[in-house]
């Protein structure tokens, strides 16, 4: 079962495209995460206003649905935000079910301190969710937490992934932010022992040069919007690396054979495995969430791409194949073994 997938009873289902027509909504809903419950697909994401880029309205956080992932409607805005975090960015939410309650993951900077996850529930998918009031991290503590997702296991423990920063550096390990997992004591308190799953490693993973943090300038790295999924026996965790604001961003994974790790790199100097930029076709693809078809044979993978003008982040669908490579999605493959190719090639003229 991925971690987006709900039991239920299920109704009549709408048969689903071998192939999607992309973007699959014209709404601007970056860092999408979709999950199904009774015949629906939902899907969260980050909105414009949430974003940053507009004034927020009284309820944030917008839900979309469809039953068939490739024609949606709106739902409206999940959450009215709790009173110490108006004002602020609300980023890459993400919806999980447990025992008939469904938790809205968020994070939010309205405090003024950083950004902090947090966590709403309801009884119903579309809301309306209410803020717990307690906080799962302390910006005291860690002011940049942000990108979480829950995973449950085979043996129903859960954990939480998340994207945070680290300030230290050496050769081959590079200042920025990165992955980190923790188990949940409940799906509303983390145990408080984040562990690091990956750091940032190789120069495609450069989110900006000479940039000022933590009182020193020098290049920041970036790993983030981590989504696992649990295969034949491994353990997938797709993260996105680069700059989302521009081409440089795409999707790589990680593997394991326990939970706990070690976690193995898969795209190494060669870059993303899963997408990257099409030049003329997709820009800036990444943050992806994972999602099954309701009986769990096929997989799909959502995520965001920006439009021509680079105005929105738009919600993207694709299958995702699992194949003797490894997970990949068709509409990319050709560009990944370009760039593989164009990778090795410099690697091997430069003696490495």
């Amino acid at each position: 079962m991925t971690p987006s997938s709900v039991p239920s009873e299920e109704p009549a289902i709408a048969p689903l495209p071998a192939q999607f027509s992309n973007p699959v909504s014209d709404v601007y809903l970056a860092d999408p995460q979709c999950f199904y419950y009774q015949g629906t697909y939902y899907a969260v994401g980050t909105g414009q206003a949430e974003a940053g880029d507009e004034k927020l309205p009284d309820r944030v956080i917008p839900m979309i649905k469809s039953r068939d992932l490739q024609h949606w409607e709106p739902v409206g805005h999940l959450l009215e935000p709790p009173a110490e975090e108006k004002g602020g960015s609300f980023w890459a939410p993400e919806v999980h079910y447990n025992d008939g309650t469904f938790y809205l993951y968020y994070h939010a900077d309205g405090n003024g301190h950083g950004f902090r996850i947090r966590v709403a529930t309801s009884d119903s998918p579309e809301g309306p969710y209410t803020d717990t009031g307690s906080p799962l991290t302390d910006v005291l503590k860690n002011n940049f937490a942000i990108d979480s997702t829950a995973f449950r296991d085979d043996d129903g423990q859960w954990y939480l992934f998340y994207a945070t920063d680290f300030y230290d550096s050496d050769a081959t390990t590079f200042r920025g932010t990165a992955l980190v997992v923790d188990r949940l004591k409940s799906m509303t308190e983390l145990e408080g022992h984040p562990q690091t799953v990956m750091r940032a490693h190789w120069q495609w993973q450069l989110y900006l040069r000479h940039r000022l943090m933590g009182g020193v300038r020098a290049d920041w790295y970036t790993l983030e919007g981590p989504a696992v999924i649990k295969h034949d026996g491994k353990y997938y965790c797709f993260y996105s690396g680069g700059n989302y604001a521009n081409d440089t961003y795409g999707v790589d994974y990680l593997v394991a054979d326990h939970i706990d790790g070690p976690w193995r790199e898969t795209g190494e100097f060669r870059g993303p495995q899963i997408m990257r930029t099409v030049p003329g076709k997709v820009i800036g693809p990444g943050h992806n969430g994972l999602v099954s078809s309701p009986d769990g044979k096929q997989d799909y993978i959502v995520y965001h791409a920006w439009n021509k003008a680079m105005t929105r982040r738009q919600l993207w669908v694709d299958p995702l194949m699992w194949t003797e490579h490894g997970p990949q999605v068709e509409r990319f493959i050709e560009r990944v073994q370009e760039c593989n190719r164009t990778a090795e090639e410099q690697e091997r003229d430069a003696g490495r």
